[in-house]
């Protein structure tokens, strides 16, 4: 049993510092991908800005300055696409 226990004890130690938590930032940029609409403004994970202008099962177009680019949704940067919607502080 003194074996087994720190083999035990390491698993139980790589689950809760690294497979839960990735688990619940999947789970955010799952909702976040659901929560998309029409007209908000985005960043993919790439840096390229935009905002919607269609919306699909898996892909999304976007209108930038350049035209129009379709994309898979997991592209976008929940990151970086939070940042630029969130209001300003001084």
């Amino acid at each position: 049993m003194q074996q087994i226990l720190p083999i035990i004890l390491i698993f139980v130690v790589m689950f809760v510092f690294m497979i839960l938590p990735q688990q619940r930032r999947m789970k955010k940029e799952k909702e976040f991908e659901n929560a998309l609409k029409v007209g908000d403004k985005i960043v993919t994970k790439s840096g390229i800005h935009g905002k919607i202008a269609e919306l699909a099962e898996t892909t999304i177009v976007i209108e930038t300055m350049a035209g129009k680019l379709k994309m898979e949704r997991s592209a976008i940067s929940m990151e970086m696409s939070a940042k630029l919607n969130a209001p300003e502080t001084k």
